[in-house]
């Protein structure tokens, strides 16, 4: 990058970067202002390829549960909040540890509905707990809980949640603007939130990308979503690699590492706690029961 202004060719060691692209430098506002023009094309390409390479960057592992010790799973429905101390714990803990307690904080378990509630107002109220903003969503949404449904504040919820840095709040905020639930629908934004809590990590949101982008017919964008999904262990991305790879869409040498990626994923987060408790989940579920 050179030292000179890109507008009136000033040599200067204190110029400033575009901020969108990188490329070039300035005096100030009005050399930037009257270099617009002809500098907004390439900036507007190269911002795209910098925000791609972001977009693309394998995100960072999820955390360990505090109880077993090993990586949680990718999957939020194989994860549980603990509204007494605000840990996210895996389904292997939740279910195989009999005591009637928190199995972090060895706080009792809520015996009623509006006892849960208390505890989320307060992770809510003393803490600004964005995940705990999620859940009381989750549940004004559904009308659960006690709760009225109630759209409006499902969405300040999430959207508070999104202030804080919560990647769950980003991604059930974009489903919002995708379905039009509680806001008017927008594809742009719930595409905004994805992107960003596929950033983040969130998984779901990365493989809904990945099926946006498929649907659009960017299947190269597509399978790049899949890829690193399957890598965070993602069955159903792995599976569209897999379709990627028959269509030609996906190379034979970036096929076999998505299978590797998954299975180390998968071997990864695996213990025989949380075998036992998918078989427990498995079992209410066929029997009609949702715990």
């Amino acid at each position: 990058m050179s030292d000179h202004c890109a507008s009136c060719g000033k040599a200067d060691a204190n110029l400033k970067a575009c901020k969108a692209c990188k490329l070039v430098k300035y005096c100030g506002v009005e050399c930037q202002v009257a270099h617009r023009p002809a500098h907004k094309k390439a900036c507007k390409e190269k911002a795209k390829d910098l925000f791609d390479e972001k977009l693309f960057t394998q995100p960072p592992k999820k955390e360990e549960c505090p109880i077993c010790m090993i990586p949680l799973p990718c999957l939020d429905d194989e994860c549980t909040y603990m509204s007494c101390c605000g840990k996210q714990i895996c389904e292997g803990c939740r279910y195989c540890l009999t005591r009637n307690c928190c199995p972090f904080c060895n706080t009792a378990k809520p015996t009623s509905p509006e006892e849960t509630m208390k505890r989320l107002s307060e992770r809510i109220e003393k803490f600004s707990d964005p995940e705990a903003m999620v859940s009381m969503a989750l549940y004004y949404e559904k009308g659960q809980y006690g709760l009225p449904v109630n759209q409006s504040k499902a969405i300040e919820l999430l959207q508070r949640a999104c202030e804080l840095g919560s990647a769950a709040g980003h991604y059930n905020l974009a489903i919002s603007y995708e379905d039009g639930d509680g806001v008017k629908q927008d594809k742009k934004r719930a595409i905004h939130h994805y992107r960003i809590a596929a950033m983040m990590g969130h998984v779901d949101a990365r493989h809904n990308l990945g099926c946006t982008e498929f649907e659009n017919g960017n299947y190269q964008r597509a399978m790049k979503h899949f890829m690193i999904a399957a890598k965070c262990g993602y069955r159903e991305s792995l599976d569209n690699v897999k379709q990627g790879f028959r269509h030609g869409d996906v190379t034979k040498e970036d096929f076999e590492k998505a299978l590797r990626d998954y299975q180390a994923a998968c071997d990864e987060t695996k213990s025989e706690q949380r075998d036992k408790a998918a078989v427990i989940k498995a079992r209410a579920r066929a029997c009609g029961v949702n715990i």
